[in-house]
């Protein structure tokens, strides 16, 4: 008889879904087919919408209510899930398998304690209380937490959004499952926060031989995660194989254009403009007798529209379901650059000695400590920084969201700005607008798209309806939104015509700044691009400048001339792009960088930082860094605040260590 062990942690065989939309069948997955072994991981990749989280929901049997599994097989651990009653299927997610989602505050009860759900989990499993307790402590060990008591007292909004999805791991891990599925883990983490928690699932893989089932639009972190991936698009796996041979070199048309969306290898806007995959996906539901991609695809001859292509092994288990899969080469060109904006030399905004002081409770917390920037007429200059670092209280203090303290300095072209944004005028309130991460919560659901802009439109320039109308058509045009999309809703449009929208309003008045708050973070790789591209494209038409915002390092160094590094309210470095990212760092620059997934495979040693950042209600003594910094020299660090040096070509850095050290200390690692 075949002991369990013997069998994959989970077949995936020929699977159709399908969903009832108004009493209609509408099918999502096409046969899809991939086996996990255990102890192995494999990624799925994909646009928004192509089946990734449809398979992962149909492998727990957790479809909604409208999903149906039509045919096809998911067979955990030699055992069918599409034939397990609704007994077996209970027993079955509490003892074999678990899921960790991408927003684990969702996930996590807002009302009760941490330590009563987690205990919970124990206890379904048939545990005492008591024994459901001590496990729990053991399960926040496991997880590295160090003070697990303390954490058991805390609700889900007194932790950190890396703590929070420590603690769902735990949870999902109180079973020992054969199958652990996990669906954007890291989405919305810092680069520092998600290192953690990527590290911490390698460990936790090895130590328990699970098979990890795992979701990401990051293609940087599957790479650096699995050990085979699956490209999916329209409901089929069109490319299977290692992960080091597929992204190096792909052999479907789709994943080459997922994979020239990203701005690899240190790319920046001068060099080339990003790739884009034109088109969108089919519709739900859509009638695809033969190849799937056919619509967007490069390289479609008449054979593709005639005859269904099979998933063909092109050697060593790497599989592409693609007629003309030999013929990758020729996608390999990558657009011309984007024109850089020449520079006129003059400082359009210069922020000096601003700081911002929240007071809770009576006490005064210092959101931003003396900060002096400046921004250039048709520049770019990106934040970057872990949450809680200060950069969106300064950009909230730039708009006049916030108003800085009374000793800050904002001055836009050479007059001073007023603190708030209702005591500006209505030329300074048009010359600076943001767009945010979320176009969802910043665009009027039950408006129009051709209202929101004419609104904003007139609002900003003070216009009659007819100019009005005109302006507008042209921003659509501009922003390459149709007449049809003017007369839609919000709700209507995809994410990344949200997004389009949104530029659109921010571009409505012809501002001279826009702050960009992470707008392309939840979006699609190939969308992110088309919305980079963009971006840069308006900048050179209107030499309008950027405040720009992400977490993404490899989007900032694409799209800024120069970076300021952030932590605890204060600028740690600053300095044109190449030079902040070619070094020498400041250490906690060298950390940020060290903790991003590369896609290209290029391994760096990840420099793990210690601890959170402190509560900037009681900073560190000397530098604010010192608690957390590898580079800490004891007696100097943490008594002295450290000055700002000047490592060269305006390169700054606020640390003891002098620039030629760190150049040295760095080369050694």
């Amino acid at each position: 008889m075949t002991s369990a062990s013997d069998h994959p942690a989970i077949e995936v065989h020929d699977l159709h879904v399908d969903y009832i939309v108004r009493g209609h069948k509408r099918p999502v997955l096409r046969g899809v087919s991939f086996t996990v072994q255990p102890g192995e991981a494999f990624g799925l990749v994909g646009e928004s919408g192509c089946g990734k989280s449809t398979t992962a929901f149909a492998a727990l049997r957790y479809l909604p209510r409208n999903g149906r599994i039509s045919s096809g097989t998911i067979m955990i651990d030699g055992e069918d899930v599409t034939k397990m009653s609704a007994t077996r299927l209970r027993s079955f997610r509490a003892t074999a398998a678990s899921m960790v989602y991408q927003e684990p505050g969702s996930a996590l009860n807002p009302t009760i304690r941490i330590g009563k759900q987690l205990i919970e989990a124990f206890v379904v499993l048939g545990q005492s209380k008591t024994d459901a307790h001590r496990n729990s402590l053991a399960a926040l060990r496991k997880v590295q937490i160090a003070d697990p008591e303390r954490v058991m007292g805390r609700f889900p909004h007194q932790l950190s959004g890396g703590m929070l999805q420590r603690v769902v791991i735990a949870m999902a891990l109180a079973c020992d499952p054969k199958l652990l599925v996990l669906d954007e883990p890291t989405t919305g983490l810092d680069a520092t926060v998600e290192a953690e928690v990527l590290d911490l699932v390698r460990t936790l893989r090895t130590q328990t031989g699970a098979a990890i089932l795992m979701i990401a639009h990051n293609l940087g972190v599957i790479r650096s995660m699995c050990d085979r991936v699956g490209v999916m698009y329209a409901g089929k796996i069109v490319e299977e194989g290692v992960a080091d041979t597929l992204f190096d070199a792909p052999k479907h048309p789709y994943t080459v254009g997922l994979l020239h969306s990203i701005p690899r290898s240190g790319m920046r806007k001068s060099e080339h403009a990003l790739s884009t995959i034109p088109g969108t996906l089919p519709p739900l539901g859509a009638d695809l007798p033969t190849c799937v991609f056919i619509d967007r695809c490069p390289l479609v001859t008449d054979v593709c529209r005639e005859l269904a292509p099979e998933l063909l092994d092109i050697g060593g288990g790497h599989l592409a379901r693609c007629h003309h899969h030999d013929e990758i080469i020729k996608l390999e060109t990558m657009p011309g650059p984007i024109s850089d904006v020449p520079s006129t030399g003059t400082d359009i905004l210069a922020i000096t000695g601003v700081s911002k002081t929240f007071r809770q409770k009576g006490q005064k917390i210092p959101a931003l400590v003396g900060i002096d920037l400046s921004l250039a007429d048709g520049e770019t200059l990106g934040l970057v920084g872990e949450s809680g670092s200060g950069k969106s209280t300064l950009a909230k203090a730039i708009l006049g969201i916030h108003a800085a303290d009374d000793s800050a300095g904002l001055t836009l072209d050479q007059h001073e700005l007023a603190g708030t944004i209702a005591k500006r005028s209505t030329d300074d309130k048009r010359a600076m607008q943001i767009i945010f991460q979320n176009p969802d919560s910043a665009l009027n659901a039950s408006w129009t798209v051709r209202r929101i802009l004419t609104r904003s439109v007139r609002k900003l320039t003070g216009v009659d309806r007819e100019a009005g109308d005109r302006k507008v058509a042209a921003l659509a045009d501009h922003l390459r939104l149709s007449p049809r999309h003017l007369d839609m809703k919000p709700s209507q449009l995809s994410g990344g015509l949200k997004q389009r929208v949104a530029i659109a309003r921010a571009f409505a008045g012809d501002p001279r700044i826009v702050v960009c708050d992470e707008p392309t973070s939840a979006l699609d790789v190939s969308v992110q691009a088309a919305i980079l591209n963009l971006l840069a494209e308006l900048q050179v038409e209107k030499r309008t400048s950027y405040v720009f915002i992400s977490h993404d390092l490899g989007v900032v160094r694409y799209l800024a001339d120069r970076i300021a590094v952030m932590y605890l309210g204060r600028i740690m470095e600053v300095g044109d792009t190449d030079d902040v990212f070619n070094g020498p760092h400041h250490p906690y620059t060298e950390a940020l960088l060290s903790a991003v997934p590369s896609v290209d495979g290029e391994g760096r040693d990840r420099i793990p930082l210690q601890g959170e950042i402190p509560s900037p209600a009681n900073p560190p003594s000397g530098c604010v860094f010192h608690p957390r910094c590898h580079r800490f020299i004891d007696g100097v660090c943490d008594v002295t605040e450290p000055p700002m040096l000047d490592a060269g070509n305006g390169h700054q850095m606020r640390c003891h260590i002098p620039a030629e050290q760190l150049v040295e200390l760095q080369r050694k690692k």
